[in-house]
């Protein structure tokens, strides 16, 4: 069973990642985006298909932002604690010209104490 200070720990990282994330895609910055991944991190991007490794997943940001994709913003985010030193993030997103559903963002504490995607699941809905 976890403490209520090892949850707060993993809840307070998460957010501070996830929302990192957030700043640096709104910035137009993928390398920043791809630094809130884990060097061996696989993203599933539906429909446009899996990424494994940060530079892969740079590309694909990348080139998101090239095609003028910005603004994200998340919609009613849910974190659930897993356990000591990961959480899993769902949640509805929109931005500018796509929306859809993130279906799963693993997110793992790091030995510095930050948080970085090990998994993002998520997909763009018409």
């Amino acid at each position: 069973m976890l403490s209520n200070d090892q949850k707060n720990t993993v809840l307070a990282a998460t957010t501070a990642a996830s929302q990192q994330w957030q700043a640096a895609f709104n910035a137009g910055n993928a390398a920043l985006c791809a630094a809130q991944y884990e060097p061996t991190a696989t993203m599933h991007a539906r429909p446009f298909g899996t990424f494994t490794g940060t530079t892969e997943i740079q590309a694909f940001w990348q080139k998101l932002i090239a095609d003028g994709f910005s603004d994200v913003e998340y919609l009613d985010p849910t974190i659930e604690v897993v356990d000591a030193t990961s959480a899993v993030l769902t949640s509805g997103w929109k931005m500018n010209n796509a929306q859809g559903v993130i279906h799963k963002e693993l997110w793992v504490l790091q030995a510095d104490g930050t948080a970085k995607l090990r998994v993002d699941d998520f997909e763009a809905m018409s």
